[in-house]
């Protein structure tokens, strides 16, 4: 056998389709002798839940029709077409959904629990893989935050989190300006019940919690469903409660923003009129659970430095940016 190669990411299109491309990039592979011999038994139409099955499903077309036509060396767009004449024209409409239930594979479903076997043979435990799409990317030496075929302005949510003083809502607002997104910050969301007691002294549990989540995960899915980004504050300092307020973590990107504790109650200990008090702090300490995949930010810097760094991180090109 010639020496293997991996084929392009799930999340590469063709045409207005995702994983169509790495399918045919595996029929070339395996004719060339070239394919890893892992991938072999997830060729073909052999069981329905194979990504090649499920796509050959929606396409409408036989799995050897199409391996036939790529051998004969037809073009990845030829091929497309052939397959819509085949099997039927697809509305863009229908293309979106496609993409949106091949992306979330793995992610709180029935396919749950492969995935989280896969990540233990794979070694890849630690990594912020949420579906099987990330699962591969990580397998295959890429990142998929920089595979993931985001549209021009995608519904997209940047959850800023951090203990109190972290600068969450100076920097969220001033990333939010740069990017020309809308913006939410956590402390809105506090029935009133919440900020008496905060104000108090006392810090809230989990069931003043629950109603506050609530309204962060509505304000969230709102925005993803009306495809309009958002930058969104939350201290977020436990899974659970991430959990809570990410309605679909493929839309969602977390920044943790971290500091000396000196450094925190001081900005805290600055603060005029705001609910929470300094001596507060070491309960948020003592709580947070340092989220795995986050993009991590020292807030010593400016805050236009921190934004920087933030798109930078994010990969958040120009593109992504309001003109």
């Amino acid at each position: 056998m010639a020496d293997p190669a991996r084929p392009r990411s799930c999340y590469d299109k063709v045409g207005r389709l995702v994983y169509f491309g790495r399918m045919i990039d595996k029929i070339r592979l395996h004719a060339a002798g070239r394919l890893p011999p892992e991938y072999v038994s997830n060729l073909g139409e052999g069981k329905p839940t194979l990504f090649d099955a499920r796509c050959c499903r929606f396409l409408g077309v036989a799995y050897a029709e199409l391996r036939q036509r790529v051998l004969e060396g037809q073009e990845d767009e030829a091929l497309l077409a052939w397959a819509h004449e085949r099997g039927g024209p697809k509305t863009d409409e229908v293309c979106e959904m496609w993409n949106g239930f091949m992306m979330k594979v793995g992610w709180r479903d029935d396919r749950s629990a492969v995935l989280r076997t896969r990540i233990k043979e794979y070694r890849l435990e630690g990594r912020p893989i949420e579906t099987f799409f990330d699962l591969n990317d990580y397998d295959e030496g890429r990142d998929p935050a920089a595979s993931r075929p985001w549209d021009p302005l995608p519904p997209l949510i940047i959850l800023l989190m951090g203990v109190a003083g972290s600068g969450k809502t100076t920097v969220g607002r001033r990333l939010a300006e740069t990017l020309g997104w809308g913006f939410a910050d956590a402390d809105e969301f506090h029935p009133p019940a919440n900020v008496a007691k905060m104000s108090s002294g006392q810090p809230l549990d989990d069931e003043d919690r629950a109603p506050w989540l609530a309204a962060i995960r509505t304000y969230i899915e709102s925005r993803i469903a009306a495809g309009t980004p958002a930058v969104v504050t939350c201290s977020a300092l436990k899974e659970r409660y991430r959990a809570a307020v990410a309605p679909d973590p493929s839309r969602l990107r977390l920044v943790h923003l971290t500091a000396d504790p000196a450094v925190l109650r001081e900005r805290i200990s600055g603060r005029q009129g705001h609910f929470m008090k300094a001596d507060m702090l070491q309960s948020q300490l003592d709580a947070l659970e340092p989220p795995k995949g986050a993009l991590s930010v020292d807030v010593s810097a400016p805050p236009d430095v921190l934004v920087g760094r933030i798109l930078d991180g994010l990969r958040l090109g120009p593109r992504l940016r309001r003109p």
